[in-house]
């Protein structure tokens, strides 16, 4: 029941900030506008605002503040999450924000994260019991923990080599996995509300069988999930207001960061948002391979695939919801090599389709400023 509450109160936060943050993005001029922000990725033809980063922040912040006590960890977060807030608003201001200038700064609010002591000391072996394995892989676990390295700045510091830097990679690019799929209407909140109910119920099993810090990190959980509810209510097609940069990239580094949070489930987090990350994988590779810059966008995505197809704004996002709905209920019931083996089946089929969509269609030769 209290997580119910939790969610709730963030919902409601959220979706009373909305319509403010819609009035102060036309005010101040945080507008998508076709006419004046170009880009060859666009699928909307009229003026919309773009700073959804600033509900999704109040949702969060001001839940946390009511229901999680104020720990080191969850400062860090807040302020990480500023940090993007503020990338976000600049970017939703300046229609040619480079992508190149962003991305430094979404190392610095990962770091924040990473020096309030969220990080990953291990990872699950997903290769562990396969015959003839090398003596250093045959373990059920790979410790990230055992490099450490001290400083003596303001004190004294344990830097975790391996695994302070593998979580500053996975919150950075799950941060660019989630922002490149806001392509349509309702599907970025849509993702990231399932994702957060997965992990967040994956913290109340590890609750239950006795680790009882698990259940802050349900509640952290919740209060995502609430907060993504609360912005699709208003970003559903016909969208009153867009995710923008801060939008997305806050609920990913949320997401990032429970996925650390409860026991280093990177593995799930990578299962629920299969079909974004695959989709993530495929566009960045191909845009290299055909001489463009990787973090410069253009219509060649997924979702602009289906959109070709004669799929609506509504049916594109549901899809996206229910395939990670059903990826996330296997995530919950199967062990490690189980989420790996689901992910390269789920790899093989989405690569198949792609192809297949390409074979009709080449992907478009523009590019444009926005990430993704």
């Amino acid at each position: 029941m209290d997580l119910i509450l939790i969610a709730l109160t963030a919902l409601i936060v959220t979706a009373v900030a909305t319509p403010l943050a819609i009035k102060a993005a036309k005010k101040f001029g945080l507008v998508d506008d076709p006419n004046l922000r170009p880009h060859p990725a666009h699928i909307q033809r009229r003026a919309i605002p773009r700073a959804g980063g600033l509900p999704i922040y109040l949702g969060i912040v001001l839940t946390s503040l009511l229901f999680l006590p104020l720990e080191k960890y969850l400062l860090g977060i807040f302020s990480g999450i500023t940090l993007l807030l503020v990338i976000g608003i600049i970017d939703d201001k300046l229609p040619n924000f480079s992508p190149y200038a962003r991305f430094p700064l979404l190392f610095a609010a990962a770091a924040l994260a990473v020096g309030s002591g969220i990080g990953i000391s291990f990872i699950s072996n997903p290769f562990f019991g396969i015959p003839h394995l090398p003596t250093m892989l045959n373990t059920s676990i790979i410790r990230l923990d055992e490099v450490i390295y001290t400083i003596n700045f303001l004190g004294t510091h344990n830097l975790i080599v391996i695994a302070d830097l593998f979580a500053l990679i996975w919150i950075v690019a799950l941060t660019q996995i989630v922002n490149w799929s806001k392509g349509v209407d309702g599907q970025m909140p849509g993702i990231t509300l399932v994702t957060a109910v997965v992990l967040g119920l994956l913290s109340l099993k590890f609750y239950f069988e006795g680790d009882v810090s698990q259940l802050s990190i349900a509640k952290l959980a919740f209060i995502i999930a609430g907060t993504s509810l609360g912005f699709l209510i208003f970003n559903w097609h016909p969208s009153k207001i867009l995710p923008g940069f801060s939008g997305s990239t806050i609920l990913a580094y949320m997401l990032a960061i429970l996925a650390i949070l409860s026991t280093a489930k990177v593995a799930t987090a990578l299962l629920v948002l299969a079909i974004p990350t695959i989709d993530f994988l495929y566009t960045f590779f191909r845009r290299i391979f055909e001489g463009k810059s990787p973090f410069w966008g253009d219509r060649g995505h997924f979702h602009h695939r289906l959109l070709d197809l004669g799929w609506s704004h509504q049916k594109i996002s549901l899809f996206y919801m229910l395939g990670s709905a059903i990826l996330g209920a296997a995530a919950l019931f199967i062990d490690t090599e189980g989420k790996v083996f689901v992910i390269g089946l789920v790899a093989a089929i989405f690569l198949g389709f792609v192809l297949w969509l390409n074979f009709y269609g080449g992907f478009s030769k523009q590019r444009g400023p926005d990430n993704g």
